[in-house]
């Protein structure tokens, strides 16, 4: 991808020159009207220029059909001054009000090179392929929401430099494209009245009317065979085809079979294989919906191919990545890849977008690489999600599963903050207006439809085939409406347009459950309710062209989506911008994305037959006056939260939250070649160690952290030099660290956060609060009973000193609510009574009495040394990993030792609030930097050192 930042010697881009750079500056339309990232014509290549509207759209573009592009055009075939005043006003209907700043200037610590790469998992462009030929490219239907967005960081008048990384998809040879996916597609005069009911009367009551042209040939089935051979030369003349697009540049992915070499020839075989684990496990899942257990053998190789297909997008990314680009990486089929990518980059800046649902963590688990999926998204520095629900069951699912601590604004993972946020998409809803008035060939389309349903209410839906689109539902509902409602009988029309899947599970239907299924309800409303002057039903099992779509959504009464489960549903949002003046209400399943966004619309629950059919029939009866207003709080939402919005506030968001987590203000990384220098200077050296969480892992069972031989090896080594003093500071009782830690001679102990404590060479303990009135226990234990009874998998810890409130084998967010009202409880009750603090640790709660911490014990140390000249340590290495240890750090802090002869070391992310100096993610890096210290550094703990 070409840098943005430019030589002098070079022609500076618009967005770029230094009096842009300086001020804000907006993004508007290119030409006065036609869209803001739609290249001049002298840009776009030949095979792309027709392509002005939509081309991403679920229904066919019609030929001719561009948008115009002058105010001359625009008035062509106004009859009325009305007409004319209403053609211009769309002109810039969609201009951003917001003004946007270059972010380089915003955000100069970020070193941003201005580069957007934009990862998702096909191309816009569906490809042919003739050996020896020119690529043949036309339009993809689907996603047009996201394309959209791609269009607009690409606009010659953004700052950004946009480069779209995707899958080809899979090639077909030219010939076996369906006419249907092109951009230049010439629509038969048969399909272009195709909603004509008199074009296809049933022959009888219980037949459904399903008019498809008779002459157009059924999707050709694809041919695996020995595949499709692509030599090198082929490939890179696509490459060359795709550099310039109206989505920027593309760069397409290749996914095939490792080659030996690069100029070998790519034979393509089973190319549906890469889309199949993301749309037969995750899709279906994401969606609340499960297979039937099998023996696993599909999923693992599934499962290995969706690994490959990340791997390669990860390798393609890095070829063409620059420091300081931002990778925004889309969708559920790339969700390995944030974490491919960090592992080879570490600081790049990457944000992650799930336009789909996203489950709650009991239906998660039940997906075997859950960890694994969960590992791979949480390598991104932001991830977004389309309601606020979606984003919460993420949370949940990284601190049920991975045990990760997290919130409403984020999970801490791996050593850093990943942010979790709601980005509602939206439509380019000028282009959507420019589009469906400002075509006379609609306006015929309506007049011949108002003529054909004359005296008749219509209710439009328009869905993928997918069983999660409620499709069947949506018929049952309509079935009970008119049955409850028998005076609506003969007098509305439901039009259901069901355009074919693109899914991968849902092309394996078996039997094609779900279209006969449809098919079967449709020939049942018919045959029950409809005659030969009345079909209730008009079902059309295909996709319509552009003319055709918008001319319905315009003409309806009602618009009706029923989807079961579904990211964002986009028809919604097209349907109010075209009741502009009709103002049809919108009944909308709560179980759509776009429920939290049209809140104006009827909220239906599909499952909920009788409520949805009385939904219709508000919907038909409601007074104009209330259609209006509903309708006005719509279009607002929609005209202004357009899919422009919603890349900039994501983006935005996104750069806000790597400065506000930025790794320069961050807790640093433990340097182990700063730490090894001083260690050698010393000659008096003091460690003091935390147990649970900075030797060993936190484990569910606390009698089940036992410490592993390298551990215990590790601390043995270290201590048997006559120069170090190593004492363990733990939360522990005296048992614990006897029976596990108490064979080392050498080693000092303190127990029960600094009440007890063991000198080395010394088997007896001494404690440090035996004239405490320790007659508080009884209050704490009556307070601790009570919530133990009431929060399943909780218990006591009962220490001679502390007591201890555990609930790391409860669910772990009733658990942390639960510890929540306890510590209120006490801090109420018991601590106003007694001299005690309660504590906050990992998955506890903990009572003792003030003046007992480990701060006093590590301040004891230090000063056991004495304060004159050369008496006090030269090296102290002190490490911890919850609020507890804090205490250690303070003291430290306190102290008058040399700032470069003390490291503090906090355990876990670099964003969490410490004291401490430096930070290790987790007790393995513990080890392997005291080994380091020892001598016996293994390969990968020399290969860690900073």
């Amino acid at each position: 991808m070409d840098s943005p930042l430019v030589n002098e010697t070079d022609e500076v881009h618009p967005a770029l020159s230094p009096s842009n750079t300086t001020i804000p500056v907006t993004p508007g339309v290119s030409d006065i009207g036609s869209l803001s990232y739609v290249q001049s014509p002298a840009q776009i290549p030949e095979p792309h220029r027709e392509a002005q509207w939509n081309c991403n759209s679920y229904f066919v573009p019609n030929e001719g059909g561009e948008v115009p592009d002058s105010p001359t055009r625009i008035a062509t075939g106004a009859r009325t001054s009305g007409e004319l005043l209403r053609r211009l006003s769309l002109v810039d209907s969609d201009r951003p009000v917001t003004p946007e700043i270059d972010p380089r200037t915003a955000f100069p610590s970020l070193n941003l090179s201005g580069g957007i790469i934009s990862a998702t998992f096909c191309i816009p462009h569906s490809v042919g392929f003739q050996s020896g030929q020119e690529w043949t490219i036309k339009s993809r239907r689907g996603t047009s929401a996201l394309f959209d967005s791609f269009s607009h960081l690409s606009g010659l008048h953004t700052p950004w430099s946009h480069t779209l990384v995707g899958w080809t998809g899979e090639i077909k040879p030219t010939s076996e494209l369906p006419e249907s996916s092109g951009s230049t597609h010439s629509y038969s005069s048969s399909h272009a009245t195709s909603l004509n009911k008199t074009a296809s009367i049933p022959l009888n009551k219980a037949s459904a009317p399903i008019p498809i042209d008779g002459s157009t040939r059924a999707p050709p089935l694809q041919h695996h065979g020995d595949g499709i051979t692509v030599t090198k030369a082929d490939r890179e003349r696509l490459e060359q085809q795709l550099l310039r697009d109206r989505v920027g540049k593309i760069v397409p992915v290749w996914l095939m079979d490792p080659l030996e070499n690069e100029c070998e020839d790519a034979v393509l075989k089973d190319q549906a294989r890469w889309r199949r684990y993301a749309e037969h496990e995750l899709y279906t899942l994401f969606h609340y919906k499960q297979h039937e257990p099998t023996d696993g053998r599909a999923e693992r190789k599934s499962w290995t191919d969706y690994c490959r297909m990340n791997q390669i997008f990860a390798e393609r990314i890095l070829e063409i990545y620059k420091p300081g680009d931002i990778v925004w990486i889309h969708d559920y089929h790339l969700l390995l890849l944030p974490n491919l990518l960090r592992q080879r980059i570490p600081n790049v800046y990457i944000g992650f977008f799930l336009h789909v649902p996203f489950p709650s963590s009991e239906f998660l688990r039940c997906l075997s690489r859950r960890k694994e999926i969960l590992t791979g998204v949480l390598g991104s520095n932001m991830i977004g999600f389309q309601s606020y629900s979606y984003s919460r069951h993420f949370s949940s699912c990284c601190t049920r599963i991975l045990g990760f601590e997290s919130s409403s604004a984020g999970v801490d993972a791996y050593g850093a903050h990943v942010a979790v946020d709601v980005f509602p998409i939206g439509i380019d809803a000028g282009a959507v207006a420019r589009t469906a008035f400002g075509d006379r060939d609609i306006e015929v389309k309506i007049a011949r439809i108002r003529e054909q349903y004359q005296g008749q209410k219509i209710i439009v839906g328009r869905d993928r085939l997918d069983t999660v689109r409620g499709v069947a539902q949506k018929l049952m509902a309509f079935k009970m409406f008119l049955e409850r409602y028998p005076e609506w009988r003969g007098k509305v029309v439901l039009i259901q347009v069901t355009s074919p899947t693109s899914v991968e599970e849902e092309k394996e239907d078996a039997g094609h459950k779900i279209s006969n299924k449809i098919s079967d309800l449709v020939a049942d409303i018919n045959g029950v309710y409809g005659g030969l002057e009345y079909t209730p039903v008009y079902h059309f099992p295909q996709y319509l062209s552009r003319d055709e779509y918008f001319a319905l959504l315009r003409v309806a009464d009602v618009g009706l989506i029923t989807s079961v489960r579904d990211g964002m549903n986009t028809t919604s949002l097209e349907y109010v911008v075209c009741q502009k003046d009709n103002h049809g209400p919108v009944i909308l399943s709560e179980f759509s994305g776009t429920a939290g966004s049209l809140t104006s619309a009827i909220h239906i629950n599909p499952w909920d037959l009788g409520g949805v059919a009385e939904a219709i029939n508000d919907a038909l009866i409601m007074p104009a006056a209330q259609k209006e207003t509903q309708h006005r709080k719509m279009y607002k939402h929609v005209v202004t939260n357009t899919v422009h919005l919603w890349s900039k506030n994501y983006l935005g968001r996104l750069l806000m939250n790597l400065m506000s987590f930025d790794q320069s203000i961050a807790t640093p990384a433990l340097d182990r070649s700063k730490l090894l220098n001083r260690y050698r200077k010393a000659k008096k050296r003091l460690f003091m160690f935390d147990y649970d969480g900075t030797l060993t892992p936190i484990v569910k069972d606390p009698q089940a952290a036992i410490p592993s031989d390298r551990v215990i090896r590790t601390i043995k080594t270290l201590a048997s030099d006559p120069r170090n003093a190593v004492w363990i500071i733990s939360g522990r009782d005296q048992a614990f660290l006897d029976e596990w830690m108490g064979h080392i001679p050498e080693l000092g102990l303190s127990a029960e956060h600094g009440s007890f404590i063991r000198q080395p060479k010394s088997d007896d303990w001494e404690n440090l609060t035996e004239k405490t009135d320790m007659s508080w226990q009884k209050d704490v234990m009556d307070v601790f009973q009570h919530y133990t009874e009431r929060t399943q998998g909780s218990f006591i810890e009962r220490k001679r000193i502390a007591l201890t409130w555990h609930f790391r084998r409860a669910d772990p967010e009733y658990g942390a609510f639960q510890a929540r009202e306890c510590k209120k409880h006490l801090e109420s009750t018991v601590a106003k009574k007694w001299d005690v603090e309660v504590m906050n640790g990992k998955a506890n709660l903990e009572v003792r009495p003030t003046f007992v911490n480990k701060g006093e014990i590590a301040k004891r140390l230090v000063n056991g040394y004495g304060n004159g000249v050369g008496e006090p340590p030269e090296f102290v290495l002190c490490l911890g990993d919850d609020f507890t240890d804090e205490d250690m750090f303070r003291a430290l802090r306190a102290t008058k030792l040399p700032v470069g002869h003390v490291f503090s070391v906090t355990v876990g992310a670099s964003s969490k609030q410490t004291l401490a100096s430096w930070h290790l993610l987790e007790p393995a890096d513990v080890i392997a930097s005291i080994a380091l210290l020892n001598g016996i550094a293994t390969t990968g703990d020399l290969g860690a050192t900073a």
